[in-house]
This record gives structure tokens, C-alpha cells and sequence, in this order.
């Protein structure tokens, strides 16, 4: 019948069609949520160090490197420290090229040999640079190849695989069943022709053509959600991934906390306290005794000392604009902390900054827990350096003391009171000084460090997010483990995991140091200590990758968040890569996900939505698949009974891709349900079809064959046409769809207890398709095609209140359901 044979043609293409829209609406979506995560770079403009976005760079600006971060634009380097980067994407070289400023004489050199020249998109892995941009965009060795590239084939998603695994499976079943009964229908005396015309109604009926369109909308729709939530899906099995997780190792700084360093408190080798006033990065406030009471010029000198060296020893820059009436600040949180000190002590950073000339640098690295400047003031060649007690003290042999004169260190005593510091809950850092004997090599080392004076111990402390406890406890009430990892002091740490809520005594903590103890015994001992730490202080970057490892192999779904360079490692073996909005680009590379303001409760928001989403799925399965059995009981009791066939293969499609169609799209946008995240993740493992589903899916199905089939029977035995009794199963059956639309917004709770503003869109769409096969009973063209004929409105209310069943039916299995639920728990 080409009648036939071009309506399916043309149902199937409409598929097709919102198929490849869906898709493309995704991805455009995904190119959306792509700009947020523009790459920044440092650049001098204007006599100022600003941040630009890296289409804003022209050839000629100056730009600074540092570690972590990516290359805008290719760079002819000015200047190097310990400069080391990453060219593995252009030169195929797995190993980090070392960069010099200097002159190379040999022309015609490969990209690869340029040792004096940085290239966009390429990653620094250490040290500091600068230089001079002179090429950008497609101009650059990066855009060349780009130019090149026109097509680029994506891996499909673990979730979609799973779901095309499912479907074939489903196919296989039908084709079976179709052979099955068609031999069957041979039997019973069919002609061939009817025989194949039952196998082919069988097939369409069973098979949910309707699951890719609706699958594409669900993952659509829970991208574009999270990141309402400030959640960036980069790879879309996080949608599902996050959701899944069981365990989440997150970092402290930023996360947890605001980021917003604030130095309260500074302790001289004696043991005196100041304080200091003024909250965020200011020069604003002043430093007091721990009475509150002025300074005295001795302590103003020794402060200013320490000051003096910390703003020295920085990177980073704070002044007060007079334009904006603020103050503006640039780098890291700590170095703009100690500017802010330098002020408050009564010194100008620019100003000392002037008077000094910087001659070497080792630069601050997480792995080496400190930095130092080697700088020439008044014919002397001096040092300053800042860092973290137990990496700074070691190079000290003296402390300063009130009088100015020098005494020899007692390196255990000094560090008994930074450890005293850090148990009220401070970040503390070490400041010392030093003076050169002799010329300094280059590049500098570590070992050209001088014996220091150890000056003082300043406190720092990041204000905890309040809204970070909260999502914590929401976390574990969800049955997701929740540790954290710091570079702090395992006493600050202790202090900062207790308010949170993930620790409550030193048992749960466990440092570096320890655990490269505990992992040099037995694997075994190794992995029980890790499983039952929650805090873990002092840890490299290889033992974070350890961690992660251990959790994985110990069967849990394991998030990881990060924002630096030292992070990647972990977040690329983690199962779902967290990285922070402000983080280096190498994180965002690695990562699945990407949080844009840094927050821990958006993480637990995106767990929340994963879960949404993941249910969403499963509704939209339930409802095909319920209907595709009511489909196939049709057909086997007509079948059993030898009846004709209750539908021609047209109208199921009709059935399955237009009313339905419209349905199945409207429950992947259920807003979700509230309980979601009082209960314990699926396990990774688990089937998308498990036990719950298949009765799920078996109760209304049956339920809505035997009303189809009670219907086709009756009407068959009072003499109707073979016409007009499929006109009023087709009816009965879309009203039982629409019905059950409604049953599968929530897999648990009543109908009536789900608000119908959480999905006004599945309401237009049941509205909509009812509407539509209205219209196709009424339209001459639809009903040729089709088959159909008008009905009386008595008919149809009869047809409406009878279908009105399935709703009934299960309604009373979520009840049994939830009272045998609640008697299990109990």
C-alpha cells in the first residue's frame, strides 16, 4: 500500500528530523556553556598588569606565564624562570620543554626547537614567563592545524551505549516474538501476507522509536539545568555520572571556603600576638596587640619586617584606584593578603619595590611549599622568603629578637608554636630573611638559599562558604562520603573540617607524611587507612592521585575537585573530574565538569540534578516500554483468541511516535522529585532496567492491554467493522497514554501528590497529543491514512472514564509498594 508505506516514511523522517534538532539544540547549548570558559591572560597594558580575555590580545602585548595556566597566543619569550611547558598537542613530546629567552642563531628551526618561543594552547607545568605576543587566532601554529581540521567524530557517552544495548537487546526480543507469532498465526490458517502484516505490527509496537529524540531532550535538559546551577557539563556521562557518585574528594580552598584570605593575626619567635584589622583584600586597617592597644616603635620596626619580606616576596598587587574609588587587586590570595599587611604596617609595596632590584626567583609551587626572592638593596645581596613552617624553618638557624640582635634558633620550639597557631583554626605561613655571602648562579636553586633568619609566623584565615555546611549534610544524608584535602596544617585542618561537619577528632585526619608511611607496609593497611580518613592534610599531588586510585578500587563512584596544575592528576583518574571556574585550564581540560563559582553547594546541586536527570530517563523507558507491552498483549490475546488484527501497523505508529511522541518528551522535563538525595546512590553498576522497573513497567502494561483487548472483544462480538473497532482501540489506547503519562511522573509518589507546576510542558504535551488524534478522526487527509472516523462525545467521555483505569491500577501498586517499603525499613 504505497499510502501506507509513505505516512510511515514520512512519521519516521518527522522522527528523524526532531532527532537531529534536538541534537543540534544540544550541542549549540554545549557551544553556549563552551564561552563561559574563555581562557584569561595576564597582560601589561597601560603601564598595569590586567586580565583579558584571550581574543583581546593583539600582536606586541607583553603577557605573563605562570604554571598551570595555558598559553594565549604564541609568545617570543622575553623572560624565564624555571620555565617548563607542556607542548605534547603540537610536537607530540610527552616531556615538558625547557624555555630560555635567549637567541637562537640556527634558521629554519622545527616547532619543536624553538626553545625561545611559548605556543598557544600549549600548558606551563612550572616556573614564571614573559613574553611578547606575535601571532594570535588562526595566525598562530595551533590555528594553522585548526584551519585544517573540518570534521571531528565524537565519542558517544557510556549512558547512550548503555541505552543503544538496551534497545538492540529489546530488538532482538521482538524480532524473536514476531517469528514466533507469525509461525503461530501460519497455523492458525493466515495467509502469509497477514502473517508478515502481524510480524511487521508486532515490531512496531514493541520497539520504542520514539527513546532517541526523548533520551537527546533528558541529557539537553539536565546540562542546560545544571548550569543554571552554576555546573558546566563538559562530558556528557557527568549528567548521569554525578548523580552515581558515591564519594567526593574536595578540596578545601575556594570550595569550601570564600577564597578570600584574610591575615588576622601575626606571632614574633617570642610568642607575642598582634592583630590585625580590615576584612578582604584592602590596605585598609591597622595592626594592634592582642589587648588592643597601639604598637610600640620596637614592635612597629619588627612588624614592618616581616611586612617588608612578605611584599618582597609576592607576586601579587594591590592599590587603591582613584577612578573607581576601590582597591584593586591581582594574583594570588596570599600575596595580595601580605600587600594588604604591608599597608597596614605603615609601607608602600610599589614604593619598597622601587628601591629594590630582583635578581632571581624560585616561584611558589604547591609541591614545594614555599617561595623565595633573591634581590640586591643598598650593595647587598639579600633573600626573603615565605612559606609554610616546616619547609621554611629548616633553612633557619637564627630568630631576631626584640632587641635587634640575633640568637640561635631552637627549631623545635618554633615549630611547637606555629603548631599552636594552627590548632585555633589559622593558616600559617613562616617569613624569614637572609643576606648572600656571594654572587648567586643562575638559574636559581634551592640550594643557593643562605642560612635565614626566621622572622615570624603570620595567621591566616579563609572564612568557611555558609552555605557549604548545609550541602555537605545533605551529601552524606544522600549516602555520599564526603573527605577533604588540604595543603593546611592537619591542626588548621582538624579546626576547619570540625565546623563543617566532615571530622570530629585527629583520628579522622591523616597527613602526607603518615599515609607515605602507612602505603610503604602493606597495600592492604594502605587502603583501609585511606577508606576511613575524611581529612587529608599535607598531601602531594602523586598521593591525591593515590587516593583516588584506592577509592576506585575499593568500588566507589569517586568525584574529585581541583582548581590547580598539582590537581589534574587526580582529577583525570577520578571518575567524575570536578574542576573550579577560577582553576588553571589544564584542570578544565581534565575535567568533566567545571563549577563556575567555585562552590561546594553547586557540586551538591549538580549531584541533585544528575539524579533528577537520571530518574528522568527512567520514566521516559517506563512509559515506552509500558506501552509497547500493552501493544504486544493486544496482539497475542487477539491473537490467542484468532481475532484479526486490533490495529494495522500505521496506526501503532501513529501511537508510538506522534501521541506518544509528544509525551515521552514532556516527562524528560519533570522538574524532579525532593526526596532525590535522601537516599544512597544507584550503583554504578546497576542496569537502567532493573527488578523495579520491569514490575513497574509489567503492571501497567498488562493493565492497559487487557482494557484494549476488553474493548476490541466486546465491540468484535456486537458485529462491528474490522474498521471501526480499530478506530475505537486506537482511541482507547492513546486515552490510556495519556492517562499513564501522568502515572510516570514519579516512580514512588501518587499522582495526585506530584504539583502540576513542576511540569506544566508534560501537561501542553498530553494536551497536545489527545488533541492531535482528535484532529486526525477529523481530518479527511489523517483519516484515509489512518483509518479513522469521528466518534460521539457519549463515546468518548465512556472511552475517557474506562481508561481512567490504568491510573486507578497503579495508583493502589505505589501504595502496596511504599507500605511493604516501610515495613522493610522498619
Amino acid at each position: 500500500d504505497a499510502k501506507d508505506a509513505g505516512f510511515i516514511f514520512a512519521i519516521l523522517l518527522l522522527n528523524a528530523v526532531l532527532g537531529t534538532t534536538q541534537e543540534w539544540k544540544a550541542e549549540q547549548g554545549a557551544a553556549a556553556l563552551q564561552a563561559l570558559l574563555k581562557t584569561t591572560a595576564h597582560v601589561l597594558r597601560d603601564g598595569k598588569k590586567v586580565s583579558l580575555p584571550q581574543e583581546e590580545l593583539l600582536p606586541g602585548d607583553i603577557v605573563f606565564l605562570e604554571s598551570g595556566s595555558r598559553v594565549p597566543a604564541d609568545l617570543r619569550l622575553l623572560e624565564t624562570n624555571n620555565l617548563s611547558i607542556d607542548e605534547a598537542l603540537l610536537t607530540g613530546e610527552s616531556v615538558p620543554v625547557n624555555k630560555s629567552s635567549a637567541v637562537l642563531e640556527e634558521p629554519e628551526l622545527t616547532v619543536g626547537d624553538r626553545y625561545n618561543m611559548a605556543y598557544a594552547g600549549s600548558v606551563i607545568t612550572s616556573g614564571r614567563g614573559v613574553g611578547i605576543v606575535v601571532a594570535t587566532a588562526l595566525h598562530t601554529e595551533m590555528g594553522k592545524i585548526a584551519e585544517q581540521v573540518t570534521h571531528g567524530a565524537t565519542a558517544k557517552t557510556p549512558l547512550l551505549v548503555r541505552m543503544e544495548e538496551f534497545t538492540r537487546n529489546v530488538a532482538y526480543i521482538v524480532l524473536g516474538s514476531c517469528v514466533i507469532l507469525g509461525l503461530v498465526s501460519i497455523l492458525q490458517g493466515s495467509t502469509y501476507l497477514d502473517a508478515l502484516f502481524l510480524a511487521i505490527a508486532i515490531a512496531v509496537a514493541a520497539i520504542p522509536e520514539g527513546l532517541p529524540v526523548a533520551m537527546t531532550v533528558a541529557l539537553s535538559v539536565a546540562t542546560q539545568r545544571m548550569a543554571k546551577r552554576n555546573v558546566i557539563v563538559r562530558k556528557l556521562p557527568a549528567v548521569e555520572g554525578l548523580g552515581s557518585c558515591t564519594y567526593i574528594v574536595s578540596d578545601k580552598t575556594g570550595t569550601l571556603t570564600v577564597n578570600r584570605q584574610t591575615l588576622k593575626q601575626v606571632r614574633l619567635p617570642e610568642g607575642q600576638n598582634f592583630l590585625v584589622t580590615g576584612e578582604g583584600y584592602t590596605g585598609e586597617g591597622q595592626i594592634q596587640t592582642d589587648a588592643h592597644t597601639s604598637l610600640s616603635s620596637l614592635e612597629q620596626e619588627r612588624l614592618q619586617e616581616i611586612a617588608k619580606a612578605g611584599a618582597i616576596c609576592n607576586e601579587g598587587q594591590l592599590n587603591y584606584s582613584d577612578a573607581s574609588g576601590k582597591w584593586e587587586h591581582e594574583g594570588d590570595a596570599v600575596d595580595v593578603a601580605f600587600l594588604g599587611l604591608a599597608y597596614k604596617a605603615g609601607l608602600n609595596p610599589d614604593a619598597i619595590r622601587k628601591t629594590i632590584q630582583v635578581v632571581g626567583e624560585i616561584p611558589y609551587e604547591s609541591e614545594r611549599g614555599f617561595a623565595v626572592t633573591f634581590y640586591e638593596e643598598n650593595n647587598s645581596l639579600n633573600v626573603a622568603v615565605k612559606g609554610a613552617g616546616e619547609q621554611v624553618i629548616p633553612f633557619c638557624s637564627s630568630v631576631l629578637l626584640a632587641d635587634g640582635t640575633l640568637q640561635e634558633m631552637d627549631g623545635a620550639a618554633i615549630k611547637a608554636q606555629g603548631e599552636a597557631f594552627a590548632e585555633a583554626g589559622f593558616r600559617v605561613l613562616a617569613v624569614a630573611k637572609g643576606q648572600m655571602d656571594s654572587g648567586l648562579n643562575q638559574p636559581v636553586t634551592e640550594k643557593d638559599i643562605p642560612p635565614l633568619t626566621f622572622l615570624g609566623f603570620i595567621g591566616m584565615i579563609d572564612p568557611l562558604r555558609p552555605e557549604a555546611k548545609v550541602a555537605i549534610e545533605k551529601c552524606q544524608h544522600a549516602g555520599i562520603r564526603v573527605a577533604m584535602v588540604t595543603g593546611d596544617h592537619p591542626a588548621t585542618a582538624l579546626a576547619i573540617a570540625r565546623d563543617l561537619g566532615i571530622a570530629e577528632s585527629r583520628q579522622d585526619i591523616v597527613t602526607g607524611q603518615e599515609l607515605k608511611k602507612f602505603c610503604s607496609l602493606q597495600d592492604q593497611e594502605c587502603k583501609d587507612k585511606i577508606a576511613s580518613t575524611l581529612v587529608f592534610a599535607r598531601v602531594t599531588p602523586i598521593q591525591k592521585l593515590d587516593i583516588v586510585d584506592s577509592l576506585i578500587q575499593q568500588g566507589h563512584f569517586v568525584a574529585v575537585t581541583g582548581d590547580g596544575l598539582n590537581d589534574a592528576p587526580a582529577l583525570r583518574k577520578a571518575n567524575i573530574g570536578v574542576a573550579m571556574g577560577s582553576g588553571t585550564d589544564i584542570t578544565k581540560d581534565v575535567a568533566s565538569i567545571i563549577v563556575t563559582d567555585d562552590n561546594f553547594a553547586s557540586i551538591e546541586a549538580g549531584v541533585e540534578e544528575g539524579r533528577f536527570a537520571y530518574n528522568n530517563v527512567r520514566k521516559v523507558i517506563w512509559f515506552l516500554i509500558s506501552n509497547g507491552t500493552a501493544e504486544i498483549m493486544l496482539f497475542v490475546l487477539a491473537l490467542s483468541f484468532g481475532l484479526p488484527m486490533p490495529l494495522i501497523p500505521v496506526q501503532i505508529l501513529w501511537a508510538n511516535l506522534v501521541t506518544s511522541g509528544l509525551q515521552d518528551i514532556g516527562l524528560a522535563f519533570e522538574a524532579g522529585e525532593p526526596e532525590v538525595m535522601k537516599y544512597p546512590p544507584h550503583k554504578p553498576t546497576d542496569s537502567i532496567f532493573n527488578k523495579l522497573m520491569i514490575l513497574q513497567t509489567l503492571v501497567p502494561g498488562i493493565t492497559m492491554g487487557l482494557v484494549c483487548f476488553g474493548v476490541f472483544f466486546w465491540m468484535i462480538s456486537q458485529g462491528a467493522s474490522e474498521a471501526d473497532v480499530r478506530n475505537i482501540t486506537l482511541l482507547t489506547l492513546v486515552l490510556l497514554e495519556n492517562y499513564h503519562a501522568f502515572n510516570c511522573r514519579s516512580q514512588y509518589r501518587s499522582v495526585f501528590k506530584v504539583p502540576i507546576r513542576n511540569n506544566y510542558i508534560l501537561i501542553f504535551g498530553v494536551l497536545a497529543a489527545h488533541s492531535l488524534h482528535l484532529l486526525a478522526m477529523n481530518l479527511p487527509f489523517l483519516q484515509g491514512i489512518l483509518r479513522l472516523t469521528p466518534v460521539s462525545f457519549e463515546k468518548w467521555f465512556q472511552l475517557f472514564l474506562l481508561a481512567s483505569v490504568v491510573l486507578a491500577v497503579v495508583e493502589i501498586y505505589k501504595f502496596l509498594q511504599h507500605r511493604d517499603k516501610q515495613t522493610t525499613t522498619a
